[in-house]
């Protein structure tokens, strides 16, 4: 399907979450910033949590700025679609507060997407109790917290259900020499989506992950300014490219969207044809 715009002899694509309301964690960086830009593209209303320092609040300005401009959107709707809600999705609590921003703001919640991690590249053997502790807490402690919120208002409104997306990663699938705290919880958060799907699916709720490659990102851009490496990662990949944010928009629309209806505990790899091409 398309739209036509008499007014440029143009079509168009038409949008696919209009009138939807999401809530993402993690909203201001990377993907989870594409993904933002994405659905307010496709006309979705969209409350965004990050941790609420000062860096994380400027990110946001600019996620305002950068919607308005490269979106063409005014002033007036961004502010009327989009919403910031601070808080550490270690926390239980906010989660909860997000998922009531949401509601409070628009009615109802549809699409929720689980996206805040970190990763610090680590030899395994230097793996201290603190960096496994915040790494769990954040990526799989704070991936439950958010998605049960969500589950909450999903299955209570009416009518009840919608769409739950959590941010896996290829490293679910593989370890990594550098990564012996962040794979399990990547694997962790696959495998809460699964079971989310078996136990959520009676209330019409939809839940399936997104596993990303090598996606250029804050967590890996210095990893990635080795020439070296980057040659080695590029040539590992069919595409012949690492990913940028913004490859994982188009999959999240999707998700979120009433297109993926009957797609429920799936697994989509995003990563240039790099998991079938491992030796």
């Amino acid at each position: 399907m398309t739209l036509w715009k008499p007014e440029s002899g143009a079509m168009a694509a038409p949008q696919l979450l209009v009138g939807k309301n999401m809530a993402i964690t993690g909203g201001v960086t990377g993907i989870g910033r594409a993904i933002v830009l994405g659905y307010l593209a496709h006309g979705a209303h969209v409350a965004v949590n990050h941790l609420g320092d000062a860096r994380s609040s400027s990110l946001f300005q600019s996620l305002i700025e950068e919607a308005i401009k490269s979106l063409k959107i005014s002033k007036e709707d961004v502010e009327k679609r989009l919403i910031e809600v601070p808080g550490d999705v270690g926390n239980p609590e906010t989660g909860k507060q997000l998922i009531k921003a949401v509601v409070e703001k628009w009615g109802r919640l549809d699409v929720v997407v689980s996206n805040a991690g970190i990763c610090e590249f680590k030899e395994f053997l230097e793996i201290t109790p603190e960096i496994w502790n915040a790494t769990l807490t954040t990526n799989l402690t704070g991936a439950f917290n958010t998605i049960q919120a969500g589950a909450r208002q999903l299955a209570s409104q009416t009518p009840p259900g919608g769409s739950i997306i959590g941010i896996s990663s290829i490293s679910a699938l593989v370890g990594g020499a550098f990564q012996g705290h962040y794979t399990p919880t990547k694997a962790g958060v696959l495998s809460l989506i699964q079971s989310s799907a078996c136990a959520l699916g009676e209330h019409g709720i939809r839940c399936n992950a997104l596993l990303p490659g090598t996606i250029k990102t804050q967590l890996n851009e210095k990893d990635l300014e080795d020439p070296e490496k980057r040659k080695y990662m590029e040539g590992r990949i069919p595409l012949g490219r690492t990913g940028v944010p913004s490859d994982l928009a188009g999959p999240a629309v999707f998700l979120g969207s009433d297109l993926s209806s009957y797609v429920n505990g799936a697994q989509l790899l995003v990563d240039g044809g790099l998991f079938v091409n491992l030796q």
